[in-house]
C-alpha cells in the first residue's frame, strides 16, 4: 500500500515522539513492502513563530491532500496568557473543522506489565478495556466567544444540533456491537439543555440497536466511576468538553498519558495523535515517552486495514514493556530514553522477534540500530 502522510509534529516534545512513530512506520514499510511518504509541516506555537498563524494555509492544504495526518503536540507557555491574540490550540481546532473531523476515538486498556505502575490499585484497573467516543464539532469549544469591551464579562456559547449528535452516536453503537454491547452516555441533563437534546437523540437511536444496552451517567458521577469502577464501561459516548476532560482523567488508569493514542475521524479524513501535551519542560532531553505516538501509528495502520502490521507494532510495544525498555515516567531507574524506546520497537519489527541484536549497554550509549 502507498500512503502519503502529513506529519505535524508541533511543539515541545512533539517532534521527538513523532520521530519514533515515523521510525515504526518506516520499519513496517520495509518488512511488509509498503511505501509511506512523509511530508512535514508546521502547526501550533512553532507555526505562529514562523508565520503568525497557528495553522498556515500551506499546512492545511497539505492535510487536505494527503491520506492521513500524524499529529504530535501543541502548546508553549509564552502563548498561555490571557493577552495572547493567537493561541497554538486554535490551529488544532481549525484543522479539525477544515478536515471535517467530528469524532475522537480513544481506547483505554492498561498493559498487564504496567498494572503496578498506575496510581490506582491493580484490582481496580485489571481487565479494564473501554473506548471513549468524544464529539469534536460542537459544544463550548466551538461556539461563539465574546468578551465585553472592558474585559470584565465573557461568554462562550454552547450549541449542538441533532445531526452532530446523531452521526457520532451511530458510530458508538456500531462499535459497541463489535465489543461488549454497552453504551454509556455521559452528560449533564439535569442542568444543560444541550445534554437533554443529547439524551433524546441517543435514546431514539438506541432503539435501532436492540442488542446494545444503553445507560446514562451525569459527568460528575462518571468522573468518579472512572476511578472507582472503570471495568463497568465498554463504550463511553459524550460531547466535546466532557470527553476532553474524562479522556485525560482516564489516562491515570493506563499509568501515564504517554501511553494513550487517539484517532479523530470525519467522513473522508483522519488524524492520529498521542493524547499528551507538548510538555516543553523536557523538550530535547530524550526522556519523553514515545509509546503514545507509536500507538497512534498503529491506529493509522488499522484505519487503512493493515491489521497484521498494526498487530506487529502492538507486539513491539509489549516486548518493550517485557524487557523494561521504557522511559523514566514508567520506571525512575530506567536508563532508556525517547530514542532508545523507538529504536527498540522499530528494530523488533525489522528483526521479526529476534532480540539477540539488542544489548542494554549498546542501546544506552546510543549504538542500537536506527531505522
Amino acid at each position: 500500500m502507498d500512503l502519503k502522510i502529513a506529519v505535524l509534529s508541533g511543539d515541545g516534545i512533539g517532534p521527538e515522539v513523532i520521530l519514533q512513530a515515523k521510525k515504526t512506520l518506516t520499519a513496517i514499510a520495509v518488512v511488509y513492502d509498503h511505501e509511506f511518504v512523509f511530508e512535514d509541516a508546521y502547526v501550533g506555537a512553532i507555526a505562529i513563530d514562523k508565520t503568525g498563524s497557528a495553522l498556515p494555509n500551506q499546512t492545511l492544504n497539505l492535510c487536505l491532500n494527503t491520506d492521513a495526518v500524524l499529529f504530535g503536540a501543541i502548546g508553549d507557555p509564552k502563548y498561555d496568557t490571557p493577552e495572547a491574540k493567537v493561541r497554538p490550540e486554535q490551529g488544532l481546532l481549525k484543522l479539525r473543522n477544515e478536515l471535517g473531523l467530528f469524532a475522537n476515538i480513544r481506547p483505554i486498556k492498561p498493559y498487564n506489565a504496567l498494572l503496578d505502575s498506575s496510581p490506582l490499585k491493580r484490582e481496580i484497573i485489571e481487565d479494564v478495556d473501554f473506548v471513549i467516543y468524544r464529539e469534536l464539532s460542537g459544544g463550548v469549544y466551538i461556539g461563539d466567544k465574546h468578551i465585553s469591551d472592558d474585559g470584565t464579562i465573557a461568554s462562550d456559547s454552547y450549541e449542538y444540533s441533532e445531526e452532530q449528535i446523531s452521526r457520532i452516536t451511530h458510530l458508538a453503537f456500531k462499535e459497541a456491537q463489535r465489543r461488549r454491547k454497552k453504551v454509556t452516555l455521559v452528560d449533564k441533563a439535569n442542568v444543560l439543555e444541550t445534554s437533554r437534546l443529547w439524551r433524546r437523540v441517543v435514546q431514539k437511536i438506541g432503539e435501532s440497536y436492540p442488542d446494545v444496552a444503553l445507560n446514562f451517567l451525569y459527568v460528575d458521577n462518571a468522573a468518579k466511576q472512572l476511578m472507582l469502577n472503570p471495568r463497568q464501561f465498554d463504550v463511553i459516548l459524550t460531547e466535546n468538553m466532557f470527553g476532553d476532560i474524562l479522556s485525560d482523567e482516564a489516562s491515570v488508569i493506563a499509568s501515564s498519558s504517554g501511553l494513550l493514542a487517539s484517532v479523530s475521524i470525519g467522513n473522508n479524513k483522519a488524524l492520529f495523535e498521542p493524547i499528551h501535551g507538548s510538555y516543553p519542560e523536557v523538550k530535547g532531553k530524550n526522556i519523553a515517552n514515545p509509546i503514545a505516538s507509536i500507538l497512534a501509528a498503529a491506529m493509522l495502520l488499522e484505519h487503512f486495514g493493515l491489521h497484521t502490521e498494526a498487530k506487529k507494532v502492538y507486539e513491539g510495544v509489549e516486548k518493550a514493556f517485557e524487557h523494561k525498555i521504557v522511559t523514566v515516567d514508567l520506571s525512575s531507574i530506567s536508563k532508556f530514553g525517547t530514542n532508545e524506546v523507538g529504536d527498540f520497537i522499530s528494530n523488533f519489527i525489522l528483526s521479526k522477534d529476534d532480540l539477540l541484536y539488542f544489548n542494554n549497554d549498546n542501546v544506552h550509549i546510543g549504538q542500537s540500530t536506527i531505522v
